[in-house]
């Protein structure tokens, strides 16, 4: 099954497709960017050149192990000659391509896995390479972004679940020490353990070992956090690594993070934050006036 969408490279519309986990560019359209009437003219010129078929080949024997390098060789020592052509069929079926394939119909055309794309718009033009990979990058941070919301979601649906089946909001332990009294766990705390303490008070194994039922379960402290929680934890991570950068010990680094959590915990709680989660895109967000496109 292939998924279809399109890239729009200064208004000229490029099918990308998605077959068997692979993304794949329409040569065809790209070389409409040369000249509209004449694509397969185009793609087989480029095609023929020596620097191609050996672009060509090296890919194949990188990714699929099934390629007829025997034809490729044949290929390769005709490239240069006056009287050398090669189309995209010939070359899928005499080398047994999976970088490139040929769709039939009224939505068809010549396809090349993305790698081969790229070239082949260095070849077409350097500027129209820019736009492409620019435009191909704007639909990834669009699908990543996709991701992060859907997986943001699943993990509130998932924790607002758990707490409906315990009955209890804090249905976990909290172990009973003074991390703050006793400073020797500083010197050998690792950092994501001195961001635990700074936001929840404990280290991860002082929190399973007080915790076996919910780590039999495979959950651990930030599994029971809170959203806010882990909104400040994310914060924390950051400004850790800056604190790291300057060279800040260690302890005092650990009571920066705590006063800043304290602070941000005691803002964010006065706030329903599931409201602030939405994509880049300010028309896709969940609010309770509006439907999740």
């Amino acid at each position: 099954m292939m998924d279809r969408t399109k890239l729009n490279v200064n208004e000229l519309e490029i099918v990308l497709f998605k077959r068997n986990e692979k993304e794949y560019i329409s040569l065809t359209d790209m070389a409409k960017f040369r000249d509209s009437e004449r694509s397969d003219y185009i793609i087989q010129n480029w095609m023929r050149t020596r620097n191609t078929i050996e672009f060509l080949g090296l890919w194949e024997v990188l990714n699929n192990p099934d390629f007829n390098s025997i034809e490729f060789d044949g290929f390769r020592n005709e490239s240069g000659s006056n009287s050398f052509t090669l189309t995209p069929k010939k070359w899928i079926q005499a080398t047994n391509s999976v970088g490139i394939f040929s769709k039939p119909g009224r939505n068809g055309g010549t396809f090349a896995h993305k790698d081969i794309a790229f070239e082949f718009a260095s070849w077409l033009s350097p500027t129209f390479k820019l736009y492409l990979i620019t435009e191909y990058q704007r639909l990834k941070e669009i699908e990543t972004n996709q991701y992060n919301l859907e997986w943001n979601v699943k993990r509130i649906l998932s924790k607002t679940n758990y707490h409906i089946h315990t009955d209890a909001v804090k249905n976990y332990i909290l172990p009973a020490k003074n991390y703050e009294k006793d400073k020797e766990w500083i010197v050998y705390a690792e950092e994501a353990d001195l961001l635990n303490v700074a936001l929840f008070n404990c280290t991860a194994k002082d929190w399973r070992d007080a915790n076996p039922e919910l780590v039999n379960n495979s959950m651990n402290i930030r599994d029971v956090a809170s959203i806010n929680e882990l909104a400040i934890l994310s914060n924390l991570e950051t400004i850790n690594a800056q604190m790291i950068k300057e060279k800040l010990e260690k302890k005092e680094r650990f009571y920066k993070l705590k006063e800043i959590a304290r602070y941000q915990l005691l803002v964010l709680n006065e706030k329903d934050f599931i409201k602030a989660i939405k994509k880049l895109n300010d028309s896709i967000y969940l609010d309770k006036t509006k439907k999740l496109k």
